[in-house]
């Protein structure tokens, strides 16, 4: 059995947006993509009205999304038909544990999410696991265009998209390529401070501290900005959180946690 790390890597709006991805009753989602930057929308680009709903393929987010953003160009990272994540792992600080991952490894997304029927902004709003990539292929250091066959793997991912537009955008990002194995959940999975303490350590691997003059949101928000590695089953005391996370995982969406003993 390899020895896999499990990733975690906030993605998707947050509170720098004017808009927030909204989840239902049911504990469905939609997961609304941050703007790119630049904004002006080039041959390659996604439009923020354009990227597709998950919950109605044959619709799009455009409800979601405020009139004057629809027409600009869209990071849609991670996206889950091609199943690619990307990061500027050499020059973000946020990123650059993500080049220690390998073909094996998890990557799980966590998300900003906000009830869709609330109308204070403020209101019921929450961090949710949204899926994960099994790390299978990676493109690594992009500083020219890739090959054919990197594109046709890579391609739909909005790091090349931007690289296509404009060759200044080769500047050493890095793709990672899920297994068929990788899951967008169809509901997501409650991060509140019940699953921190149960699941989550610091950098330091210490519990996390609440203080009572910040809310629970900030807490979270501030201890998962930065992406790392969060559990190795190379570690005993890990393997036993991986077990929680597994079972939290299994309990929102039945069956979709990658078991290891399975061969790749």
């Amino acid at each position: 059995m390899n020895t896999r790390k499990i990733f975690l890597a906030n993605v998707g709006a947050n509170a720098t947006h004017r808009f927030e991805s909204p989840i239902f009753p049911d504990g469905t989602f939609e997961m609304i993509p941050i703007i790119e930057s630049p904004r002006d929308v080039g041959p390659h680009s996604v439009r923020m009205g354009a990227v597709p709903s998950w919950k109605n393929p044959a619709a799009d987010l455009r409800e979601w999304i405020p009139e004057r953003n629809r027409a600009m160009a869209t990071h849609f990272d991670p996206e889950f038909t091609t199943r690619t994540y990307g990061d500027n792992c050499a020059r973000a600080a946020r990123a650059y544990a993500l080049k220690k991952a390998k073909p094996g490894d998890l990557i799980f997304f966590l998300a900003r999410l906000k009830a869709h029927d609330e109308p204070d902004t403020t209101a019921q709003l929450g961090f949710y696991l949204v899926g994960f990539i099994e790390v299978e292929d990676i493109l690594p250091n992009v500083r020219s265009k890739p090959t054919p066959d990197q594109l046709q793997r890579f391609g739909a991912n909005a790091h090349v998209r931007k690289g296509l537009n404009d060759d200044v955008h080769w500047d050493g990002f890095w793709v990672f390529g899920g297994s068929e194995r990788s899951v967008r959940f169809n509901r997501a999975v409650p991060v509140n401070r019940h699953f921190c303490d149960a699941v989550l350590r610091t950098a330091n691997e210490e519990m996390f501290e609440w203080p009572d003059h910040r809310t629970e949101l900030q807490i979270i928000g501030s201890y998962t900005r930065t992406c790392r590695v969060i559990l190795n089953e190379g570690n005993e005391e890990h393997r036993s959180r991986i077990k929680v996370l597994s079972a939290v995982v299994s309990e929102y969406n039945p069956d979709s946690f990658p078991d290891n003993s399975t061969s790749r």
